[in-house]
Order: C-alpha cells, then sequence, then structure tokens
C-alpha cells in the first residue's frame, strides 16, 4: 500500500488523464460525515467513461482498508473497487505499476473476504450485486464479475426479457 505521505499521490493521473491526489477524499470518508458527496467526487475521478490510471489503482487499497475500518456495509467500496479491477481489462488503461501490484492484489483478496462477512447484512440490491461482482472477480468468474459489476437489476430483466420473451 502505498504510504499516504508519498510525494508520488501528486503526480498520479485518474480516469480523466489528469492529475488527481484522493487523500483528501480518504480523509474525509475516514471522518464518517457526508460521505454521498465523497463518493461521488471518488466515482467522478477515478473512473470515467472506462478509464482509470495509476491514482485508481493505488486508491483501492486505502478504500479498503477505510471500509474495513469504518465497519459499515457500504456497496460503493465494492463497486468502485469492482469497476477499476475490471478496467483493467482495456488496453487503454496503463498496466498497475509493479510497485502497486502487491498491495492492490492483497486488498482485493481482503475485500472479498469483508464481502463474504458483509453479504448477509446487506439490505439492497445494489449493494449485494456489487459484493457480489468483487467475490466473482476474485474468484476468476470475470465475465460474470462484469454483469454484476456493470448491469442493474433492472436492466439484467430486460435482457432476459429481450433474449427469452415474457416467461409468464
Amino acid at each position: 500500500m502505498l504510504s499516504l505521505d508519498d510525494p508520488r499521490w501528486t503526480k498520479m493521473k485518474g480516469g480523466y488523464r489528469i492529475p488527481f491526489d484522493p487523500r483528501p477524499a480518504f480523509s474525509r470518508l475516514e471522518a464518517g460525515q457526508n460521505v454521498q458527496p465523497v463518493w461521488a467526487e471518488l466515482w467522478q475521478e477515478l473512473h470515467h467513461q472506462g478509464d482509470v490510471g495509476e491514482a485508481s489503482y493505488a486508491a483501492v487499497p486505502h478504500l479498503v482498508r477505510i471500509h474495513r475500518e469504518r465497519a459499515e456495509v457500504d456497496g460503493n467500496t465494492y463497486g468502485i473497487v469492482s469497476t477499476i479491477e475490471l478496467a483493467r481489462d482495456s488496453r487503454k488503461n496503463p498496466p498497475i505499476p509493479e510497485w502497486l501490484l502487491e498491495g492492490y492484489e492483497r486488498a482485493l483478496r481482503d475485500l472479498s473476504d469483508l464481502g463474504r462477512g458483509q453479504l448477509p447484512m446487506a439490505n439492497d440490491p445494489d449493494t449485494v450485486r456489487c459484493i457480489l461482482a468483487v467475490l466473482a472477480i476474485v474468484k476468476g468468474a470475470r465475465v460474470y464479475g462484469r454483469v454484476l459489476s456493470d448491469f442493474s437489476e433492472a436492466e439484467v430483466l430486460e435482457l432476459e426479457r429481450q433474449a427469452f420473451g415474457d416467461l409468464e
């Protein structure tokens, strides 16, 4: 995990391909008050139309650490981590720098472990979907992880209707 006092944070790029330093957002997220605007900022800056950058990868271990410390079931962590991880499949995105890889992969496994414990406490379908996406990705079922990550329940039902017609 990249130390929060490492100077590389100021030079790493996010989803817009411009420098984005997520550390102030981490601090606000850790404080736990009014977190929705913080999540909106992180979603906006770490992932943009399928694009991610080094700041996106570096953020993952800290997002997982904060999620663990807050001990709340928050689908945003699962959702943004699965989105960043699946964006790695695109050739247009940079690879994870070697110096980030070990901490990043450990964070994915840790979030999967947290998800298995938090799944029974998840109260809304979107949170369940995001947790399941992380579980699928970590277990090597990336296609299922992508479906869970990219499609809402309503979108999957529409795809089902288009493929199979009205089943009733």
